[in-house]
């Protein structure tokens, strides 16, 4: 998740003191499903979901204590309870990895890759420059990312599947809005049973040959406030009274703005970006945190 913050966000703030929050992961995460993919990226019906453990740093409670925001006031349970719709982030959020760091270590890139995204992330260097950056120092083939989605599905994190659920169960839309790559995302979407036509991305484009061309910049999620963009336009095409983001990143926070999301969900349970945490209207460690408030 990553981008430049260009607006002033004003969360709702809970009117308590700091408390530790004790949902936060003191312990490696399982991870509750393994994904089968086709070499292009779409959903084989797999016979069983294997389990994978995915390690996640201990969050020490001195650092926890430096946020306000990891319980809920009463207006954002109420947002958060009545919303229409919820817009996921993907890397990092619905699942564990950043999926361009984890092909461009697959196509032997990693180390360079990896530098880049740390500063997008930050929100540092704007959204479309960082991904130009990062895709020419290793220029995936159309063989390349068949071959990696085949041998390194992705990760999806513990809950999610659960709380996507709740959320369908309560006629809440579900999308996933993300500066990944569709590729990539389609077959998450498929697992977790989510249209493909609720789903905000980047798209990797290759010529004939299935040599790598470039990516789709009519992409809203392309540039520096795409997100923000992209969740304005699900709100106006549907006409929902309340929308929420959740995410890691400064995109994701990007979002919460007049015309988009009303409420902003920080997830740390894989990556914690301080500066963005402490914005959030919530922050929280586990999706159990948010099934749980729905029940």
């Amino acid at each position: 998740m990553e981008g430049l913050i260009s607006a002033r966000i004003t969360p709702i703030r809970m009117h308590c003191r700091p408390r530790h929050n004790p949902l936060a992961p003191t312990f490696a995460l399982r991870l509750a499903r393994k994904l089968y993919l086709s070499p292009i990226g779409m959903m084989k019906h797999p016979k069983s979901f294997n389990s994978v453990a995915a390690s996640v740093q201990p969050l020490e409670a001195s650092a926890l204590d430096l946020f306000d925001n990891t319980l809920p006031s009463k207006d954002v349970l109420e947002l958060w309870r009545n919303a229409n719709a919820v817009c996921f982030d993907v890397d990092s959020t619905v699942c564990l990895d950043e999926g361009i760091d984890e092909l461009a270590e697959f196509c032997g890139a990693g180390k360079a890759v990896a530098e880049w995204t740390t500063r997008a992330m930050s929100g540092s260097v704007p959204f479309e420059e960082a991904l130009a950056a990062r895709l020419s120092l290793f220029n995936p083939s159309l063989s390349q990312v068949q071959d990696f989605l085949e041998k390194k599905p992705p990760r999806i994190s513990p809950g999610i599947d659960e709380l996507v659920k709740k959320l369908k169960a309560n006629n809440i839309d579900v999308y996933l809005v993300s500066g990944g790559f569709r590729q990539m995302i389609n077959p998450v979407a498929s697992v977790l049973g989510i249209p493909h036509e609720n789903i905000f991305a980047n798209q990797l484009l290759f010529g004939s040959s299935g040599e790598f061309l470039g990516f789709d910049t009519s992409e809203p999620t392309s540039r520096s406030g795409g997100k923000a963009t992209a969740v304005q336009q699900i709100r106006k095409a549907h006409g929902y009274k309340a929308l929420v983001m959740i995410g890691d990143g400064a995109t994701d926070l990007e979002a919460r703005q007049p015309g988009g999301a009303d409420l902003f969900i920080c997830y740390g349970g894989v990556q914690l970006r301080e500066g963005v945490a402490a914005k959030a209207d919530w922050l929280v460690f586990n999706f159990r945190e948010l099934i749980n408030s729905l029940e």
